[in-house]
């Protein structure tokens, strides 16, 4: 029996009559606003000048997108951006008919690697010091960054989990149920949110409600357990001394962050990519997790010699 029972429709964002703020966006703001103010308390400590603080959030953003949605072309869904390559970086589909889609598809995976490259660069064009110096800080804000991803995949209720059966939690995710073309047309109403709500709050469609399985909250598991990653680098950063091992943070960023990520894959609905090659033992995100839980074995394991910068 699901003690737990939460139906979630939220609608897209916060309308402001000519401009509709979406919450994923949002959410995306918020992580990048929140990684510029603690990296600035880390600059101050190290006596950094906040001059650079500006080059490394915009080497971030950029790394982290065009990483993310590179991640998800390659990763997840070649097969199909391989015959359609304009969709890689236009927010358009093409075929049947043209249609403006947004960016749908960011990896974590592809992030993470882009985000490590544009650190490298800033480390040598801008900062001058040590690329490992560089990633041992920023990994922190990175941590906190992807709790906001997390928030914001659960608002556009992507990356669902499996069906939840008798577990505790389990969560109706209505607009991953039907489509928004199904939603207009099952119910008849005139604009998409409209039609959601009747779902859930009009008796007469109460069969399409039923229809809708409960999930595993998978979005919030893996935010959940990067509010722990988050914590405990931050305090071997301000707490010890291991920031002055070159490598140590990064080395554990990777190794817990991708853990994480390894264990929510378990309740994760599949998606995609190339796991059905390798049998269906892990997914792709399981898969593409390993490699880095290893580099960041390596980087602790190599860390033990403190160097100053």
């Amino acid at each position: 029996m699901i003690l737990s029972k939460i139906i979630w429709n939220p609608v897209e964002g916060i309308d402001l009559g000519f401009f509709v703020i979406r919450f994923y966006s949002l959410m995306f703001v918020i992580a990048f606003t929140l990684g510029w103010y603690l990296m600035k308390k880390i600059y101050i400590r190290e006596n950094i000048s906040i001059e650079k603080l500006d080059s490394v959030f915009i080497y971030a953003v950029i790394g982290t997108l065009l990483g993310a949605r590179l991640g998800h072309v390659f990763f997840y869904d070649w097969s199909y951006y391989k015959n359609n390559l304009l969709e890689i970086l236009l927010p358009f589909r093409f075929d049947p008919a043209f249609e403006f889609t947004g960016f749908q598809g960011l990896a974590s995976h592809g992030a993470a690697i882009a985000f490590i490259i544009a650190m490298y660069y800033y480390s040598k064009k801008i900062i001058h010091k040590h690329p490992l110096w560089v990633l041992d800080r920023v990994t922190i804000p990175a941590a906190f960054g992807g709790i906001f991803v997390r928030l914001g995949n659960f608002f556009n209720s992507e990356i669902i989990g499996k069906e939840s059966g008798d577990s505790f939690f389990g969560v109706k995710f209505v607009r991953n149920g039907f489509s928004k073309r199904e939603a207009l047309k099952e119910t008849g109403m005139d604009s998409v949110n409209k039609a959601y709500s009747a779902i859930v709050e009009n008796p007469k469609f109460s069969n399409l409600l039923e229809a809708i399985p409960y999930r595993h909250p998978a979005q919030l598991y893996e935010a959940f357990g990067y509010i722990f990653v988050s914590i405990i680098l931050w305090l071997i950063y301000w707490k010890t001394d291991k920031r002055n091992n070159r490598g140590f943070l990064f080395g554990m960023y990777l190794i817990l962050i991708f853990a994480v990520r390894f264990i929510v894959e378990y309740v994760k609905t599949s998606q995609g990519g190339f796991e059905d090659s390798l049998g269906d033992s892990l997914s792709t995100g399981q898969w593409l997790s390993i490699p880095f839980v290893i580099v960041g074995l390596y980087f602790v394991i190599q860390s033990k010699k403190k160097i100053s910068d």
